[in-house]
């Protein structure tokens, strides 16, 4: 039976030999993110991948987010290795329902999270990232703001703004479902620990958190503080590149149960297979393509605090 190392071993060769670059999000299981070339947050791996000279994508996550990949790298062909591998939140809005909704609040600029379809993300005035929710909402400067699919991050958002925000009703499920009482009892079991939130948790529990951040903000986060104990409230998957780069710290789930099964339905013998292969190809239709480009491009030109 094959091994870990020469399942590896045979993938980065292929991958040479078609020029080919592999995305791993940073839920997916350690041997994939150990093997590929960019790990991280969803569209910023997308964004990297854009400034390659690559021609094929392999984005090891869920199909939203190769989806991203095809809207920012349409010269590249994008690869995901499990088709079936999908987003409950982002399953949660279709571009008619995000149609009917703009429909209630005629003229109110449309903030979409990434964790959407091509297509609701066409039906959109500007996308945000988990990091940059806030200052995008802010830039905005309407008075009131469409924000989905997530309820969960417009009312981390709504927080931190005057501004009238109407949430469309979707959430992540494995976020959505960390309840009060396991933070509190991973804090009572970590007393010394910082509790890191991402904002796609429930208010009561961002409320115990001591930092509320993205997964690329954690990783940043630990790598800058002098902490040594961390409760980590996101997908069970972040831990793996928190405790590789941080090798004299320790890191605790908020709860075992916070594992997406669908981020772990890619293993090597699927990216080898799908690079094999070069399928299944994920493709979006060049003009809902441009339209969704023009609301990640409008992203990209809000100042960092």
């Amino acid at each position: 039976m094959e091994n870990s190392q020469e399942l590896t071993k045979q993938i980065r060769e292929l991958a040479r030999e078609k020029n080919a670059i592999i995305l791993a999000h940073n839920y997916q299981i350690p041997e994939v993110q150990d093997l590929a070339d960019l790990t991280g947050d969803s569209l910023a791996l997308s964004i990297q991948a854009s400034k390659t000279d690559a021609d094929i994508i392999v984005f090891c996550g869920v199909h939203f987010m190769a989806e991203a990949a095809s809207i920012v790298c349409p010269d590249k062909k994008v690869i995901i290795p499990v088709k079936d591998a999908g987003c409950a939140m982002a399953d949660m809005l279709t571009a008619d329902q995000l149609r009917q909704f703009k429909e209630q609040h005629p003229g109110v600029p449309v903030v979409t999270y990434v964790n959407s379809s091509a297509e609701v993300k066409a039906e959109s005035d500007i996308c945000c990232t988990s990091a940059n929710a806030i200052q995008v909402v802010k830039w905005t400067k309407s008075p009131q703001v469409i924000m989905t699919p997530d309820r969960n991050l417009a009312a981390w958002v709504s927080l931190h703004t005057d501004q009238t925000i109407h949430a469309w009703n979707g959430y992540c499920p494995i976020h959505d479902e960390l309840s009060v009482e396991a933070v509190k009892k991973a804090i009572k079991e970590h007393p010394n620990a910082v509790l890191m939130a991402h904002p796609e948790c429930p208010r009561a529990v961002l409320e115990l958190a001591h930092v509320v951040r993205s997964t690329s903000g954690m990783l940043k986060y630990a790598a800058e503080s002098s902490h040594k104990e961390y409760i980590v409230a996101t997908e069970i998957g972040l831990l793996h590149p928190l405790a590789k780069q941080n090798p004299g710290k320790k890191f605790y789930p908020a709860s075992p149960d916070m594992i997406c099964q669908d981020m772990k339905k890619t293993g090597l013998k699927d990216i080898l297979k799908a690079l094999e292969k070069e399928e299944p190809v994920v493709k979006v239709e060049e003009e809902i393509r441009k339209r969704a480009y023009k609301a990640v491009e409008r992203m990209m030109q809000v100042p960092r605090d």
